[in-house]
């Protein structure tokens, strides 16, 4: 990792703790000689993105424990944070890679360190194959991209071979009615058998993604088709359409990992990846419901994920003000769309100061966002004032991290001395 950190430590801002551009939201504005700032005695602007260190070394450690333990590779996918120095805290826990879903993303991942990049998307478009190319020439990297179709396989070799450069595929499979893949396992055999014989193009194995299949019976789909896609990598493998001394298999969303894991496990024969993001900074929403249904699978199994000691944690908050109270039992707060991610449920109060002291929450409930504002239910027995600081969880993290340029790192005192830029 030597070289890519060095290169990332020369382009990238890792770390900041001032010299902010015009209209940046979320950081000190008057400094302090300490560099100490405080969320709760209004050091900070508002609104503000905040995560937790304790809760986000928790993550990392678990994660990668979790991975070790089922003798998986971790990759975690990128895209959730876009945030260099997440990257490399990954990497150095242990991570093989960082999975993106672009080339523009690839690159960011590159320069924090990663020398394994799994695109776990197609690479379409002679610009975005130059992007790529000009990485794998700058960079010692590893790169790899979905493929599903014979005409973008050409499409990659007519590009790269004039270059003097192969470029890793993987052959996603896919489900009926979901995303991307061949759906057909002897197109997809066929495929392979295609590609074999292009010089720009090496064949390295097969990226599936479960996270489509949804329905009462979820889990018996995911392990079918897990099972299938295994089968179907070690059958290239053995047939020799594979060109990696390591043919790899790489699946695993933030919901169905330990499935995943359970059945890569079987196949030490392959290099078996999985690709989790949002476990970083995890969520009080639908990763929150997802790493619940891993602890009872694992219970019920009697399997490790409940042997690793602790669990996810949300690590991952904005604090806003109470920018107004208009009307009984209601109050508008600073903080909407542009701040926090809404698709998945609407943010949640975790707590509450007014100056610098706790003040009582129980009963808050969010229920409308607009851009700017979150409308708020005050039961009878709370009182808020205008100024009063509220810190909200989120669900889907990926959709809050992209409305921030940068992210505050807080101790357990809430005190910021770091904040992390994103790049998106």
């Amino acid at each position: 990792m030597g070289e890519g950190k060095l290169q990332a430590e020369n382009r990238y801002q890792i770390w900041v703790d001032g010299d902010w551009p015009v209209g940046t939201k979320g950081v000190w504005i008057t400094p302090k000689d300490d560099g100490r700032y405080h969320l709760k005695h209004e050091d900070i602007s508002l609104p503000a993105a905040v995560i937790y260190e304790k809760a986000l070394d928790n993550n990392a450690g678990w994660m990668q424990r979790f991975a070790t333990v089922y003798n998986v590779e971790l990759c975690p996918h990128g895209k959730t944070s876009m945030t260099p120095a997440l990257f490399q805290k990954q990497l150095e826990e242990g991570a093989w890679g960082i999975t993106i879903a672009t080339p523009p993303q690839a690159d960011v991942a590159a320069q924090a360190g990663a020398e394994n990049i799994i695109m776990a998307n197609q690479l379409v478009g002679r610009a975005n194959m130059a992007a790529v190319s000009h990485l794998m020439s700058r960079l010692p990297v590893n790169f790899y991209c979905s493929v599903d179709n014979h005409l973008n396989v050409k499409q990659l070799s007519d590009f790269f071979a004039p270059l003097g450069q192969k470029v890793n595929v993987l052959i996603e499979l896919g489900i009926d009615g979901g995303r991307c893949g061949v759906r057909d396992l002897s197109d997809a055999q066929a495929l392979a058998a295609y590609i074999r014989g292009l010089p720009g193009i090496a064949l390295a194995g097969v990226e599936v993604y479960e996270g489509v299949i949804h329905g009462e019976d979820a889990e018996q789909q995911v392990k079918a088709f897990i099972h299938q896609s295994a089968e179907f990598c070690r059958l290239l493998k053995d047939i020799d359409l594979i060109e990696s001394q390591h043919p790899v298999l790489t699946g695993a969303g933030s919901a169905w990992y330990d499935v995943v894991s359970d059945i890569f496990q079987q196949y030490d024969d392959l290099l078996t990846i999985i690709r989790p993001g949002c476990y970083l900074t995890h969520d009080t929403g639908i990763y929150q419901t997802a790493q619940k249904k891993v602890m009872l699978r694992a219970q019920d199994g009697k399997k490790v994920a409940t042997n690793l000691g602790g669990d996810l944690k949300n690590a991952l908050e904005v604090w806003a003000y109470v920018v107004s109270l208009p009307e009984a039992g209601k109050a508008v707060v600073g903080l909407g769309k542009r701040d926090a991610a809404y698709d998945a449920g609407l943010p949640v109060v975790e707590r509450g100061f007014r100056d610098g002291e706790p003040i009582n929450i129980k009963g808050l409930e969010a229920t409308a966002i607009m851009d700017q504002h979150l409308f708020v239910n005050v039961p009878d027995d709370v009182t808020l004032y205008v100024g009063d600081i509220l810190a909200f969880s989120t669900s889907h993290p990926c959709l809050t991290f992209d409305k921030w340029r940068y992210i505050a790192l807080a101790d357990e005192e809430f005190i910021v001395e770091k904040w992390m830029p994103t790049q998106f």
